[in-house]
C-alpha cells in the first residue's frame, strides 16, 4: 500500500551525504513544506572536495563553491531553517560513533518532526558516502531521540515523528508535488554550477538545449514517483512512521 502526504511538518531536516543530494531527493518537497511554513533546514555530511572531474582543480576553492551553492540551493527552495555542514572529506563518510554523536546533536538542537535521508539498504549503491549517509541518519535518529545516548551533548533528547527515505529500494509513499514545487527544485539543482558537467550533463557552451533536458529529466522523474499514487507528480519515499 502506498501513503499519500504526510501531514505537513513545523519542523524538518534533511540529511544529504553531499551538496546537491538533498534537491535530487526531496527538493519538491521541501519547496511544498516551506510553502506552508515548514521551518525545513538541510544538513550536509560532506564536503564536496571530489566533486569535479578535473585533475588539477583547486581543491579548497570547490568546497568553499560548493558550501556557497548549497546554501544558495537551500534559498531558492524556499528552506525557512538552517543550512549545516558535517565537513567531512568527500569519499571518506564513515559510519563510526562520532559522527553519530555529532548528527543526533544536530537532531536535537533542530527538533525536526520529519528527519529524511538517504535510503542505505538500496541494492547496488555504487557510493559509499550515500550508503554511509543513510545508516548515520538512521543510527543518529535512534540515538537522539533515547535520553542516555551522548548525554554529554547537554540537549534534551528530541524523538521526529516520521522518517522518510529518497533513493529509495521499495517506495511506499508519495508526496504529491506541484509543477511550481517541482521547478523550484530544478532551480535549486542549477544553483549547483559546479557539478553542471559531472553530474547535470550541462556542458560550459551549452545554447540552452541541455539545460532543458536536464529539466525534462527532473520533470519525468516526479512524473514517475507521481504514477506510483495515480497523481500527476510526486516525490518517492520509504516510509517508517514509529521511529
Amino acid at each position: 500500500m502506498t501513503t499519500v502526504d504526510v501531514a505537513v511538518p513545523a519542523r524538518a531536516l534533511a540529511i544529504g551525504a553531499h551538496p546537491d543530494d538533498i534537491e535530487f531527493g526531496c527538493g519538491a518537497t521541501l519547496a511544498k513544506w516551506a510553502e506552508a511554513g515548514c521551518e525545513a533546514s538541510l544538513l550536509v555530511c560532506t564536503d564536496g572536495s571530489k566533486g569535479t572531474w578535473d585533475a588539477g582543480a583547486d581543491i579548497a576553492a570547490l568546497v568553499a563553491r560548493r558550501q556557497r551553492e548549497q546554501s544558495e540551493a537551500a534559498r531558492r527552495l524556499g528552506a525557512l531553517g538552517e543550512v549545516r555542514f558535517l565537513g567531512e572529506v568527500d569519499g571518506e563518510l564513515e559510519v563510526t560513533m562520532a559522527l553519530r554523536s555529532r548528527m543526533a546533536k544536530v537532531i536535537r538542537e533542530l527538533r525536526p518532526d520529519v528527519v529524511l535521508g538517504h535510503d542505505p539498504f538500496k541494492r547496488w549503491r555504487l557510493h559509499p558516502d550515500h550508503r554511509a549517509a543513510g545508516f548515520l541518519c538512521m543510527d543518529a535518529l535512534v540515538a537522539a531521540r533515547d535520553p542516555h545516548f551522548f548525554k554529554e551533548h547537554g540537549v534534551p533528547h528530541h524523538r521526529p515523528v516520521e522518517l522518510l527515505l529518497f533513493e529509495c529500494e521499495a517506495p511506499d509513499h508519495v508526496e504529491q508535488v506541484a509543477p511550481a514545487q517541482i521547478e523550484a527544485k530544478v532551480q535549486a539543482l542549477l544553483a549547483h554550477e559546479s557539478q553542471f558537467v559531472s553530474t547535470h550533463g550541462i556542458s560550459p557552451d551549452d545554447d540552452g538545449t541541455e539545460r532543458a533536458a536536464f529539466r525534462a529529466r527532473v520533470v519525468e522523474k516526479c512524473r514517475d514517483a507521481g504514477r506510483r499514487a495515480g497523481l500527476p507528480y510526486g516525490e518517492a519515499f520509504k516510509r517508517v512512521e514509529r521511529v
